[in-house]
């Protein structure tokens, strides 16, 4: 088992955002600092949004992003689900494809919002552009990415994300390698306490949550 310190990194950001990248992949040109991701999983960032600071309109192509609420609110603004607002312990996934989209996500508030920037590479090029929206708040993990293309409650890949607010003694067990993020909270994994900011990386999970509550994603290739 690895684990990789949010707090071992240096913290940098962009327009109104400040951010820590914990994966950035060596196919998008990540470094030694961070961690290359888990198949189409290619970029995290633990990010907060200064008081009424905002991304800045720009587009996407051929890539799927996901953006995690953690704490405060977020208002989207762009070429699909203009106006959608999303509050914490909700997760917004928005497929560019082949036909891309255009955003602008927007902090409305005079304190920080925090959330993790996901981003996941498609397996199929040239789709169209989509949008899903998903409340992760009642005690379970929520699958939001990933599936077969059968189904549409997620856009389909090999590489699934759960996530979700948990609280004390939630149990989590896998035996197929697995990066997990844990926030708020504190848990045992494998037998070794971590806590909020820490990332870690394993070919078996045994986790419990230790704190009152914690808010957890996983990352994984779909059996």
């Amino acid at each position: 088992m690895n684990i990789l310190s949010r707090d071992s990194l240096p913290r940098g950001g962009f327009a109104g955002i400040e951010e820590t990248r914990l994966v950035k992949d060596a196919q998008i040109g990540g470094k030694a600092d961070t961690w290359d991701g888990l198949g189409s999983f290619v970029y995290l960032a633990d990010a907060r949004y200064v008081p009424f600071g905002e991304s800045g309109m720009h587009p996407h192509l051929e890539v799927d992003v996901i953006t995690i609420m953690l704490e405060g609110r977020l208002t989207h603004e762009g070429s699909m689900e203009h106006g959608q607002s999303m509050v914490a312990n909700q997760a917004q996934v928005q497929r560019a494809g082949g036909e891309g989209f255009d955003h602008n996500e927007i902090n409305p508030d005079e304190s920080r919002t925090r959330l993790l920037q996901v981003w996941a590479l498609p397996e199929t090029a040239g789709s169209s552009a989509g949008y899903k929206i998903y409340d992760t708040n009642d005690g379970q993990l929520h699958r939001i990415y990933g599936g077969n293309s059968e189904q549409s409650k997620n856009f389909d890949s090999h590489t699934v994300i759960d996530t979700g607010l948990v609280y004390k003694d939630f149990v989590v067990k896998r035996t197929r390698e697995t990066l997990i993020y844990v926030v708020n909270g504190e848990a045992i994994i494998n037998g070794q306490v971590v806590k909020d900011g820490d990332l870690i990386r394993a070919d078996v999970i045994d986790l419990k949550v230790i704190s009152e509550e914690a808010h957890l994603t996983l990352i994984s290739l779909d059996n």
